[in-house]
């Protein structure tokens, strides 16, 4: 790499100190290994936890088997700084393919290669399999972040160009990384998600109230049917978790997920790693009938934010995937405090149920100058859509826009 940018590149991440990683990648928070999220003593952190980017949830994709070169996902995470003292960092992974990532590009893979390219390998900074929004150029706080976040976006068009990939892709990126990658040349592409926003509700039936008459009712109906058939939900959490849930829940995930996808991302080892690792930020939505559970969705939790990531069911009923997934997280998140819920990626269904929509950034390193062009121009047409929808879906939104 350029002598003045003095970056390592780290095929994975058993080569890191687990600390070392955390503090730049969640400054501000203290998590002992097993132990429960707190902030540092003495320390308001300037950033939200984000479960993600966390060593333990990385590491488990990797050691697990999915997010390996086997798989598809080599490791190539930058590094300033040493291995058990970083400064900063960047997941990355050189990928010869394009799945499991959320923002879309395959239309652009066609297009390169029929006019002689090759599109792969590629170079994708993100958490494999994960579209939320976090931090993607893992700089700490304090003093120098701005010129840490700089010198980690040249390092990562540095690594395109050794690679002779054929571009870089940073995804669901927060407003301080989609900046600089901008301005060093990036281009920036957006999309849209629905998340709910607590807005100091007390109970579920506060944010009822918020609503118009129509939509409470409708929602008050939806929940009682969801439930209809004897069906009964569990919070699982911590120490609670067990091997027999992750058995149940993978069943789900395997049935639902084979059937959308043909193949999920997942194995069964990755469950009982995270777990092992991650307890206290994990929850289980788990829907029992009749003494066995037939649904369930898993959720991890933040500082502030509940992400809701996957789900899956062995029984069909109506409603269910509404209760478990959206009104269950509303719920946790009233009664813990939190800020926000992110269901997850698309789903204009969400709306109904009060998660409004929300614009998410994405930054695109395209090493061919012609193919740059296109790109770019595409994208100019792509941002002026998702605005226009995401302004039309705003106004569609079940909230109260006066006395009814």
């Amino acid at each position: 790499m350029q002598t003045e940018i003095p970056l390592r590149v780290v095929a994975s991440l058993a080569d890191l100190d687990r600390q070392a990683w955390d503090r730049v990648a969640n400054p501000g928070w203290d998590l002992p290994e097993g132990g429960r999220l707190q902030p540092s003593a003495g320390v308001q952190p300037a950033q939200p936890y984000n479960p993600f980017v966390a060593y333990d949830f990385l590491w488990s994709l990797e050691e697990s088997g999915c997010a390996t070169r086997r798989t598809g996902w080599l490791g190539q995470h930058l590094i300033l700084g040493d291995e058990t003292s970083i400064e900063a960092a960047v997941p990355a992974y050189l990928k010869s393919h394009s799945q499991g990532e959320y923002v879309f590009d395959w239309g652009w893979a066609d297009a390169f290669e029929r006019a002689g390219g090759s599109y792969y390998p590629k170079l994708q900074i993100s958490v494999p399999f994960t579209p939320a929004t976090g931090p993607r150029l893992l700089v700490g706080d304090g003093e120098g972040a701005f010129e840490r976040r700089a010198i980690m976006a040249e390092g990562i068009m540095t690594l395109t160009r050794r690679h002779g990939a054929s571009s870089a892709h940073a995804t669901f990126l927060e407003p301080e990384d989609a900046d600089i990658l901008s301005s060093s040349g990036f281009l920036e592409r957006t999309d849209q998600q629905f998340h709910w926003t607590n807005d100091g509700y007390g109970s579920y039936d506060d944010f009822l109230a918020a609503l118009a008459s129509r939509k409470r009712k409708a929602l008050k109906k939806e929940r009682r049917e969801a439930l209809a058939s004897d069906i009964s939900i569990e919070w699982i959490t911590g120490k609670d978790l067990t091997e027999a849930h992750w058995d149940a829940f993978y069943a789900f995930y395997m049935d639902t997920g084979g059937r959308k996808w043909g193949r999920p991302y997942l194995n069964r080892l990755f469950f009982s790693q995270v777990s092992d690792r991650m307890a206290d930020r994990i929850l289980l939505v788990m829907a029992k009938r009749e003494g066995r559970y037939i649904a369930g969705a898993l959720n991890f939790i933040g500082s502030d934010t509940l992400y809701g990531r996957n789900w899956g069911c062995i029984e069909d009923h109506p409603f269910l995937h509404f209760e478990v997934c959206y009104h269950q997280a509303i719920d946790f998140a009233i009664a813990h405090g939190l800020k926000t819920v992110e269901a997850g990626a698309q789903g204009e269904h969400k709306l109904a149920r009060g998660y409004l929509p929300v614009t998410t950034r994405s930054a695109h390193f395209i090493a061919n100058p012609s193919f740059r062009e296109a790109i770019a121009d595409y994208l100019v047409r792509e941002r002026r859509a998702i605005a226009e929808n995401a302004e039309f879906l705003s106004d569609q939104g079940p909230f109260r826009r006066d006395c009814d």
